[in-house]
């Protein structure tokens, strides 16, 4: 096809002869990898005895994985729950024939939530720390992680955005999505927008917990954390295609934008009360 447009087509992935490596997957496993590593560098840091990393990890994707899941079915797909039951908890389809389909709708919002609520059962069991000390350091690997996830959506031609200006300079057409969008109408990358905005997110926090004393604030990264990734989702959701029926919505708004906006105001909150968590820098290094 003969365009002045970009063209993105990829290969689901990397084929290793009967099986295939699908760059959602692999980015996936990118964003735990590197969560771990970093993960286990900040432990170091903060002198936090590694034997602790194990249960945050698995809770974590425990978390992640589950609550992402649920989060996309309840806000975008509650038929699901009716038509094809055990796709909702099982990377499976039974609707027409049993069918191994991957997780093919994960939700932030999500994921967010299933994620406090997993740190608060291992900060208050486990590691026995201030849930916002666990939520501070977190926040910096989530937002990595969050990148790799939005680059898979990317080599996926999926979480499209909306028809782009013809004169745009990040004009792209995705042939895979054809069949649904039309392959001569070209779009905003909006996947790689929200990688960017959480790598330079990532930036900005682990800068922040390196450089100054506001790790030792207990809450503060993490509110920043809230307020600048859900700005992003937010502004990014005016260049995306809706993902689903609409769930919720406010005038303009979509559903994704009306439910950050709680999470924005939850992180303005937590920055205001972070001061009444402060800690010393021995209390913070104190050994298990």
């Amino acid at each position: 096809m003969e365009t002045s447009y970009a063209i993105w087509d990829p290969s689901t992935g990397i084929h290793l002869g009967p099986i295939t490596l699908h760059y959602y997957s692999l980015m996936f496993i990118f964003a735990f990898g590197f969560g771990y590593i970093l993960m286990t560098k900040i432990f170091k840091l903060d002198n936090v005895n590694q034997k602790y990393l194990e249960p945050l990890f698995t809770w974590t994707l425990v978390g992640t994985i589950l609550g992402a899941r649920l989060g996309h079915v309840i806000f975008y797909q509650p038929e699901l729950f009716k038509e094809d039951f055990w796709s909702v908890f099982l990377p499976i389809s039974t609707k027409n024939g049993f069918k191994f389909t991957g997780f093919s709708g994960l939700a932030s919002h999500g994921a967010t939530i299933a994620l406090i609520f997993t740190t608060l059962y291992y900060s208050f069991k486990i590691i026995k720390k201030n849930p916002l000390w666990v939520y501070d350091r977190l926040g910096i690997v989530v937002s990595l992680g969050g990148a790799f996830v939005r680059m898979g959506n990317f080599f996926n031609s999926e979480i499209l955005g909306k028809p782009a200006d013809q004169n745009s300079p990040f004009a792209i057409l995705f042939p895979q999505q054809s069949n649904e969008y039309g392959i001569t109408v070209p779009r905003y990358p909006s996947q790689l927008f929200e990688a960017i905005g959480y790598i330079v997110l990532f930036i900005i926090l682990w800068a922040l917990y390196r450089k100054t004393d506001k790790k030792y604030q207990q809450g503060w990264l993490f509110g920043l954390f809230f307020i600048i990734l859900w700005a992003i989702r937010f502004f990014v959701e005016f260049l995306k295609e809706p993902q689903g029926e609409e769930f919720i919505q406010i005038g303009s708004l979509n559903t994704g934008q009306v439910l950050s906006i709680p999470f924005m105001i939850a992180g303005v909150v937590i920055m205001m009360m972070s001061k009444k968590f402060k800690i010393t820098q021995a209390e913070n290094e104190k050994p298990d």
